[in-house]
């Protein structure tokens, strides 16, 4: 398949599992680049710290945090829908692309505890408890996003 003077074999490409995609957007810090669409029709990407929500394994969710007043909040408020793209930026480069349906919680308790695992994700233990205080305030959500769709290649440059 011609793309714009690149040539690639869709064969090359290996569909991750569902063990495989979990385990690839957890892994280390990698952020997500979350999607969403302005009042106006304009499209908003913005990368995001998140954590999935294993609880249950039949309905994992994507979790992060946002201010209420932000870009994000504002657009979720008016359309729960999201997409969040999830990369590996190094050969034989893979991705997962996440659509998702968000709740918005303000419940502060859920927040604190739910901002403080993805700030130990990120930042680490030393700094979890810290981070998470700090974003569990009023104004903030805990978006809680159901995952509609999966897209997930790995291998792509192979």
């Amino acid at each position: 398949m011609e793309l714009r003077g690149y040539s690639t074999s869709l064969a090359a490409m290996e569909i991750m599992t569902a063990t495989q995609w979990r385990t690839f957007v957890s892994t280390g810090t990698r952020t997500g680049k979350l999607g969403v669409q302005r009042k106006d029709g304009r499209p908003h990407v913005t990368p995001v710290w998140f954590v999935l929500d294993e609880t249950d394994p039949d309905d994992v969710r994507v979790v992060i945090n946002t201010g209420r007043e932000s870009v994000k909040g504002r657009a979720l408020r008016r359309d729960p829908h999201f997409a969040l793209c999830v990369d590996d930026q190094e050969p034989p480069y893979s991705f997962v692309l996440l659509e998702c349906t968000a709740e918005l919680v303000e419940d502060l308790v859920e927040l604190e505890a739910w901002a403080t695992r993805i700030a130990a994700r990120y930042m680490g233990e030393d700094r979890a408890a810290e981070i998470g205080a700090r974003n569990a305030v009023p104004g903030e959500y805990l978006v809680r996003a159901r995952i509609d769709k999966v897209t997930a290649h790995a291998r792509l440059a192979e």
